[in-house]
């Protein structure tokens, strides 16, 4: 049963989460060349469902400036009608991958570059806020505020950054970031300061969402227009959502369920694009501040859809009136309380390649793009991971009572091991018959396998008998020049499978 104090929570973590989602969303519609009301609806049914039926309650979804920088081609080449396409084609994509269970593989994904991910995306994030320090110039341009209009931005946003910062040592009944964004708005009201409002980016004011199949051909030539932006941007949505839960998770010290996020992520884009909004993802930063607030249950994520529903249905005309540098303020707590400093502290402490990892991830998240750095960050990890036990294979030898030299193998056999496994023989020199003891080994793949294959034949063209001991069978029934050399144990011998296609 939900308390007074829970539903306080919930409800004012989500009004502040939806304010702060208003000038995002339209930036990121201005950014895809859209109307403003296509990322403020995205934004309304995106939280409304992932919150609802998502795997990682407490998590905000909306349009994502992630999402917005794939799109922008598209609507540029053939209009937002195409881009609702892309956007239902975009959910039908995330639901088959929810479908095949494979959100699980989300845990695979090494800390390094959830770190990388982290430091990237608050980086992304305070770089973003810069641009709402520009105005048109004369030739229609972007250029710097100058004077007292950038004195009073900047004013603003650290006026509302230190209320953030202050209030919680006063009180804590009220969400810090909630009372920051009122104290500015009533400050600017009062004392009639002159700023950018959240009005000059758009406004906000319109009717309910309306149901509309996309209007486009509905031809395999339409397909081949929208199915590269809507796999691209099923995969950077996926990403980033499913890393936001995994971080919300160690916040949380909870389990989200990655798989059931995916299907409520697949669903609301489906529906998204179908009611002439641009799709969404996991927010990092309206998570960061809905968490921060003690907001971890579903409620605070469809009142933050609802109070976003009722700004656009009613309530337009204040809420444009929101200076922006309050949000600008309010966005810059969220960086820095998202950005993980302790990364500093473990350069020098944490092994090199973890190091770059997290600097790699971090700068191709900030340069260029999410999914791509966090490809990057997992197969230098993978690597890395196998460079290192690649290195820990050995052998020690000696000679049984029979004469018979007995090599003891240790590690993993492996497509990166197979050279230094190679090495730890000596073909010429060994005795008539010659075991290799596979009882602290593992042999993972198929070059494992030829390896092997490849070692019993340098024994059979010098005449010598070769023992294989303690292999899986998987291993005895790939392996062809060395078949008849294992020793079969059906009480010692281990089971485990191999990786590889001949195995059906």
């Amino acid at each position: 049963m939900l308390s007074p104090t829970h539903l306080k929570t919930n409800l004012l973590s989500g009004l502040t989460v939806a304010l702060a989602l208003v000038p995002e969303a339209i930036a990121f519609a201005l950014v895809a060349h859209v109307s403003p009301l296509t990322g403020l609806y995205a934004a309304v049914l995106v939280a409304l469902i992932t919150s609802a039926f998502g795997g990682r309650p407490g998590m905000i979804s909306a349009a994502a400036g992630s999402l917005a920088v794939v799109m922008v081609a598209l609507v540029v080449q053939h209009g937002a009608q195409y881009l609702f396409a892309a956007v239902v084609l975009m959910g039908v994509l995330q639901l088959l991958f929810a479908a095949a269970r494979l959100g699980k593989f989300i845990r695979m994904v090494p800390h390094p570059v959830m770190l990388g991910f982290v430091n990237g995306l608050a980086l992304v994030i305070f770089i973003a806020q810069f641009g709402h320090f520009k105005t048109p110039g004369p030739d229609g341009a972007p250029q710097w505020m100058g004077g007292a209009a950038l004195a009073t931005m900047l004013g603003v946003a650290a006026a509302t950054m230190a209320v953030i910062y202050l209030t919680p040592r006063l009180t804590k009944a009220v969400p810090s970031t909630l009372v920051g964004i009122l104290a500015a708005t009533a400050g600017c009201a009062l004392l009639g300061i002159e700023t950018k409002t959240v009005g000059d980016l758009g406004s906000i004011a319109g009717g309910l969402p309306s149901f509309a199949l996309p209007d486009v051909p509905f031809t395999w030539e339409t397909l081949r227009i929208v199915f590269p932006y809507a796999l691209v941007m099923a995969g950077v949505g996926l990403i980033e959502s499913l890393l936001t839960l995994t971080l919300i998770d160690e916040i949380t010290d909870t389990r989200g369920q990655p798989n059931r996020e995916s299907l409520a992520l697949g669903a609301a884009n489906v529906v998204t694009g179908l009611f002439g909004g641009m799709g969404g993802c996991a927010l990092i930063g309206q998570s960061m501040i809905n968490v921060n607030s003690g907001a971890t249950g579903r409620l605070s994520g469809i009142a933050a859809g609802l109070f976003l529903l009722s700004f656009i249905l009613v309530g337009s005309r204040w809420i444009e009136q929101i200076p922006l540098a309050a949000l600008i303020g309010v966005m810059f707590v969220v960086c820095e309380k998202t950005f993980e400093w302790g990364t500093f502290r473990l350069f020098g402490k944490v092994p090199r390649a973890d190091a770059l990892v997290i600097v790699l991830v971090a700068g191709i998240t900030l340069a260029y793009d999410l999914a791509v750095a966090v490809l990057a960050g997992v197969v230098v990890s993978a690597l890395v991971f196998a460079w290192q036990h690649a290195k820990q294979v050995r052998a020690g030898a000696y000679l049984d009572p029979q004469g018979w030299k007995v090599y003891e193998l240790e590690g993993t056999l492996f497509f990166a091991s197979v050279t230094d496994f190679q090495q730890l023989f000596t073909p010429r020199d060994d005795p008539q018959d010659v075991v290799i003891e596979f009882r602290r080994a593992r042999v993972a793949d198929h070059s494992a396998i030829q390896a092997i294959d490849a070692l019993a034949e340098r024994y059979r063209q010098l005449g010598k008998r070769l023992h294989l001991r303690h292999l899986s069978p998987d291993c005895r029934e790939l392996l062809e020049n060395a078949r008849d050399m294992v020793e079969v144990n059906v009480l010692e011998d281990p089971r485990y499978h191999v990786a590889d296609d001949k195995l059906s």
